[in-house]
C-alpha cells in the first residue's frame, strides 16, 4: 500500500482511515488548538492513525495525499501543502469546493512539484466508508485511481478531462441534493407552527407515491442539524460553480442560509423522529 498522508481528520478521514494502520500518518487544525488538541489526539490514536505536529510531518515521504479538511480551510491547506510536498506526490483534493478553486489548487501543487487530482466524495461517508463513490478527474487520474483502489477505495471512477470535471458533477448535483433538504425543512416546519404537519406529509406521500416524506424531512433535517455550518460552505462553492457558468444561483443562496441558520442552532445530537427534531429546533429559536 502507498504510503498515505490525510490532512484533515474529521467526520471523512476518520471513515476511510480504518484499514491504515501503520502507513498512514495525519495532521489537523485541531492539533494547534489547547481546547481541541487532547481529544483530536484520541481520535488519531483511536484509528492507529501517527498524529504529525504539522501539514509538513505529515506529507513528509507518502506518495498519497488526500485532503479532507472543510470548504473554506482548501486553499489554505493546499498552500501549506505545496512548500513541504515530496516530488511526484499525488495530491488527491477531496474537498466540496468549486472548480475554479480546484484549478487553482492545482497550479499551487503542480509548481510545487507534486501532482494534483480533483477528487469528488459523491455520498455520504457513512456508512460507506471506503465504498463511497468517487469521481476523479485531471491528468493524473489514471495514477490516482490505481493508488485510492490500493488504498482500499472499491467504488473509483475516471471522469475524462481536466482538473474540475469530477468537482462541477459534484457542485451541480449539490444544488438539488442540499437544495432539497433546505426546502423539506422549511415545508415541514411551516406545516408544524400552522398545526397541519400530518395533512401536509400525507399530501406529500399521495403525490409522490413511494416516497415516505416525513423520513425524508426526518434524514434531510438530521444532516443539517449536525452539520449545516459545513454544508452552507459547501453551498458557497456551489454558488462560486453556478456565477461562474452563468447560469443564475438564486436558490442555491437561499440553500446556504437555510443550512447556516439550522447550523448555528449547534444541536450536535438530534433526537430521533421528525416531531421531536422539530420540537428541538422550537426550543432554541424561542
Amino acid at each position: 500500500m502507498e504510503r498515505i498522508a490525510l490532512i484533515g481528520f474529521g467526520e471523512a478521514g476518520q471513515a476511510f482511515a480504518g484499514g491504515w494502520r501503520g502507513v498512514a500518518r495525519g495532521y489537523d487544525i485541531k492539533l494547534d488548538r489547547p481546547e481541541d488538541a487532547e481529544a483530536k489526539c484520541a481520535d488519531f490514536a483511536r484509528f492507529g492513525i501517527d498524529a504529525a505536529g504539522s501539514t509538513g510531518d505529515a506529507i513528509d515521504e507518502a506518495s498519497l495525499i488526500l485532503s479532507l479538511v472543510t470548504a473554506e480551510q482548501a486553499e489554505a491547506a493546499t498552500d501549506e501543502a505545496a512548500t513541504h510536498i515530496p516530488p511526484g506526490a499525488l495530491f488527491c483534493d477531496m474537498n466540496s469546493i468549486a472548480p475554479d478553486t480546484k484549478r487553482r489548487n492545482a497550479q499551487v501543487i503542480e509548481a510545487a512539484g507534486g501532482r494534483y487530482v480533483d477528487v469528488a466524495v459523491m455520498a455520504p461517508v457513512h456508512p460507506q466508508q471506503v465504498a463511497v463513490p468517487l469521481l476523479v478527474s485531471g491528468p493524473h487520474a489514471d495514477a490516482a485511481a490505481a493508488a485510492l483502489i490500493d488504498a482500499g477505495f472499491s467504488r473509483v471512477r475516471v471522469v475524462p478531462g481536466d482538473v474540475g470535471r469530477a468537482s462541477a458533477i459534484k457542485m451541480i448535483r449539490s444544488v438539488m441534493v442540499k437544495g432539497l433538504e433546505a426546502l423539506t425543512t422549511e415545508c415541514v416546519l411551516a406545516a408544524n407552527a400552522a398545526g397541519v404537519l400530518e395533512e401536509v406529509v400525507a399530501s406529500l406521500n399521495a403525490s409522490w407515491p413511494g416516497t415516505d416524506w416525513a423520513y425524508k424531512a426526518d434524514y434531510n433535517l438530521n444532516r443539517m442539524m449536525i452539520h449545516g455550518l459545513r454544508r452552507a460552505a459547501e453551498m458557497e462553492e456551489v454558488v462560486k460553480t453556478l456565477n461562474a457558468l452563468g447560469t443564475g444561483s438564486m436558490m442555491t443562496r437561499g440553500t446556504v442560509e437555510c443550512q447556516r441558520a439550522i447550523g448555528r442552532l449547534g444541536v450536535a445530537s438530534p433526537p430521533d423522529r421528525l416531531e421531536p427534531k422539530i420540537a428541538t429546533l422550537a426550543e432554541r429559536t424561542a
